[in-house]
């Protein structure tokens, strides 16, 4: 990027989808095991009450696993890449491109369910937690593939 103009880009929006997916899955599986323990072992009153205390949860929860997803974050700078996340504890990771030793792309089987995939940056640093997830996966290569050559050339110059 020329000057100090810096273009963040986002996850995809099939990321917040992803996860909202698998919040409703626990939720449901809580709620439930909770119906179930609470009307077996005390009542029937007393099971459907822990049911919909899960359900209220999952549904308190959803907001903020939207802010969450909201908040990562990436920007491809001339000799470096920015990575950021985090709400309560905001995170900016910085990762020279000629600091990199291997770019690894991965995706779960709810990555691949939604066709997302996450970025790993890995450096000689061992606390280094640079990953970028749900990307698409034609961006994921399309980075992947950018960041390896940048790595390269930066790592060829040392």
């Amino acid at each position: 990027m020329d000057g100090d103009e810096q273009r963040w880009l986002s996850p995809s929006p099939d990321l917040l989808r992803m996860r909202l997916f698998e919040l409703a899955g626990v939720t449901a599986a809580v709620a439930l095991g909770a119906g179930l323990i609470g009307g077996l072992v005390w009542s029937a009153v007393v099971g459907i009450a822990a049911a919909v205390v899960a359900i209220a949860l999952g549904l308190v929860a959803m907001p903020f696993v939207a802010r969450r997803i909201r908040s990562w974050g990436y920007c491809e700078r001339e000799d470096d890449l920015l990575v950021r996340h985090g709400l309560l504890v905001a995170r900016l990771s910085v990762v020279p491109y000629g600091r990199m030793q291997f770019i690894d792309v991965e995706a779960g089987p709810a990555e691949r369910l939604f066709k997302l995939s996450t970025l790993h940056l890995h450096t000689a640093a061992a606390a280094t937690d640079a990953r970028i997830p749900g990307l698409e996966a034609a961006e994921a290569a399309r980075l992947r593939d950018r960041l390896a050559a940048l790595g390269e050339a930066r790592a060829a110059g040392l």
